[in-house]
């Protein structure tokens, strides 16, 4: 059993792994001594190892996802490994295989995310010279949303950053950011490449060419698009057939703001780090569904520029005010799931009877 932990172990070194073993988990070596200090669990031993005691530690099964929920918001990753052969008719340990990796970037659950905020992987390919930009692309698997962008300064870069968010950020093995409470992963350059990731998205959505996605003109944005596709396909186990497009960012639809601005206007955070009460999010934001939580902190932190949307969304609100319908669509709205993410879940399989 041993062994086969270890070939496993072997494939994801970097990665906690919990090892199913009937009702638990199981994590050994220096895997249970990192977990039993974060979870604060109790550290055991199990058999020897060159004549020492094997550590040991295990979370319950039908428990997992607050522990799996604890790492991730302190910026592990976890490797689900399950037994998928039949105990009744192996000979030796059971068959297993990882069948998930859960990242800080790449969570669909509800247990593992607050309702209100969105779990978003991002890759980036530093630019090799002031003149050049920098690529980069986010996956927000909850809604499908795939982007490219190359922002042209180190200015732009952070601007970008301070609005997107990230919960993790792919860089090339060598590279480091500032980016305080985000999840930093270091990956082989050849990840990267834009060669290889033109073809990588060119086989994704099973095209020839990549003009009808507004990407002609994309060169690093290209290899960063491809290292988070990549990493999320790793992640979930799987193709991700439901991603079938990806787009160019445009700055232009919505008003630049600075992160120091951000930060001072206390658009959903206060300057004290301390939440979002007395916030323009947390006193405006009386949205009856997550869906719409999420979306309202996202355009107040890209306020539009077009006066033709602006115009269409006032439209919208006069008419709702004119009408004293909101309360009555509330009611209706309340009881509906988190839609987006139930649908993501969905296409990954991962959907439960009660979504």
């Amino acid at each position: 059993m041993m062994q086969q932990y270890l070939g496993i172990k072997a494939d994801h070194p970097n990665t906690l792994l919990f090892y199913r073993m009937g009702d638990f988990y199981e994590l050994f070596f220096d895997d249970a001594k990192k977990a039993s200090e974060l979870l604060d669990i109790t550290l055991t031993t199990r058999g020897q190892s060159a004549g020492q005691p094997i550590p040991m530690c295990g979370v319950p099964f039908h428990a997992v996802d607050s522990y799996l929920a604890k790492l991730t918001a302190g910026g592990k990753s976890v490797a689900i490994c399950e037994q998928i052969g039949d105990p009744a008719s192996s000979r030796g340990p059971v068959e297993r295989k990882v069948q998930r990796i859960v990242t800080p970037g790449t969570l669909t659950e509800d247990a593992l995310i607050d309702d209100n905020r969105e779990s978003i992987l991002m890759a980036l390919v530093p630019a090799v010279s002031d003149s050049l930009p920098t690529g980069v692309a986010w996956l927000n698997l909850s809604t499908s949303e795939y982007r490219i962008a190359e922002p042209n300064s180190n200015r732009d870069l952070k601007t970008l950053l301070e609005r997107i968010r990230p919960s993790e950020i792919l860089l090339p093995e060598g590279h480091d950011l500032d980016m305080p409470g985000v999840t930093l992963t270091s990956l082989e350059p050849e990840r990267f490449d834009s060669s290889l990731g033109q073809r990588a998205l060119l086989a994704q959505f099973s095209v020839s060419s990549l003009d009808g996605f507004g990407l002609g003109g994309c060169t690093v944005g290209l290899g960063a698009a491809a290292a988070v596709l990549r990493y999320a396909q790793e992640a979930q186990c799987q193709s991700l057939p439901f991603l079938t497009t990806v787009s160019l960012h445009a700055d232009d639809r919505v008003i630049v703001i600075d992160g120091p601005t951000r930060r001072n206007l206390e658009i959903d955070t206060r300057l004290d780090g301390s939440g979002t009460n007395n916030t323009l999010f947390g006193v405006i934001n009386h949205c009856a569904t997550p869906m719409g939580t999420r979306l309202l902190r996202e355009w107040l932190h890209g306020p539009l520029t077009d006066q033709i949307e602006i115009g269409h969304r006032h439209d919208v609100i006069e008419a709702i005010l004119e009408t004293r319908s909101s309360e009555q669509f509330a009611t209706y709205l309340r009881p509906i799931g988190d839609m987006h993410r139930i649908i993501t879940r969905t296409g990954l399989g991962t959907a439960s009877p009660r979504d």
